[in-house]
């Protein structure tokens, strides 16, 4: 089961192994709570801003003052009924990423968990959803990495929100290759199939807020919402820390 460490022990702990030092340059100070991360490398960070996709959160360039859907999402059979990420995934936001999904780098998940909260907490009203579900790791996946990222992001936005986190609602049945290096045709068909509720009866007519680390093409989100409509579920929206572009 995916845990918090809790905040004043995780910052003893980090103190006594790390200078506070951040942990991107090496140079500025930054402390435990902080993610490791300086105000000089916070700086990199990019908040996604409109104009940018409806449906899917992609931004674009220019004026654009109306809603709109872009291409990919008029291609694609998208079963969330919206994606929206907090910052683009790139420079420090993507180093930070990956540091802390494959590198045991659980330090900087303050800081991650800190630009989710900063864009998702202001507009998702609890009264508005029933539950946070995190994207599910394979069990295999998961002993090797010994955590799942999203579980623990989405126990730091229920913490913000007082959305309840339904980690048990989604296991995957079926282990896959990472999606990073693949093209969109081919998340799609790594991930058919690889998603299952554990139980459908508690979905009908609920609202529900899928989350991850990073949105690209949205198969994998868009998987999961469909195990989730296919069983009555009203509205599945989903959040990310950050968007590929």
């Amino acid at each position: 089961m995916a845990w918090v460490i809790p905040r004043a022990g995780l910052n003893r702990v980090l103190r006594w192994l790390y200078p506070d030092a951040c942990q991107i340059c090496h140079v500025h100070h930054a402390t435990p709570a902080e993610g490791y991360v300086c105000n000089d490398c916070w700086r990199g960070v990019r908040f996604i801003e409109a104009p940018f996709c409806d449906r899917c959160g992609l931004p674009f360039e220019g004026e654009i003052t109306t809603r709109f859907e872009c291409a990919n999402c008029q291609e694609l059979d998208l079963h969330f009924d919206q994606a929206r990420s907090a910052v683009l995934a790139r420079g420090v936001v993507l180093d930070v990423i990956h540091r802390y999904k494959y590198r045991h780098a659980r330090w900087f998940e303050p800081f991650l968990a800190d630009l989710l909260i900063r864009r998702a907490a202001p507009v998702l009203n609890p009264s508005d959803w029933d539950a946070l579900v995190p994207v599910p790791l394979h069990p295999v996946r998961q002993r090797e990495r010994e955590f799942n990222q999203a579980h623990q992001l989405a126990t730091h936005l229920s913490q913000a929100t007082g959305i309840p986190v339904k980690a048990e609602a989604l296991r995957r049945v079926r282990p896959t290759r990472t999606q990073t290096l693949l093209s969109r045709e081919q998340r799609a068909g790594n991930i058919r199939g690889a998603f299952a509720l554990h139980d459908p009866n508690p979905w009908k007519n609920r609202s529900c807020v899928i989350v991850d680390d990073v949105l690209t093409t949205g198969a994998t989100t868009s998987a999961c919402a469909r195990e989730l409509k296919a069983a009555g579920a009203r509205r599945v929206c989903v959040w990310t820390v950050a968007r590929g572009v």
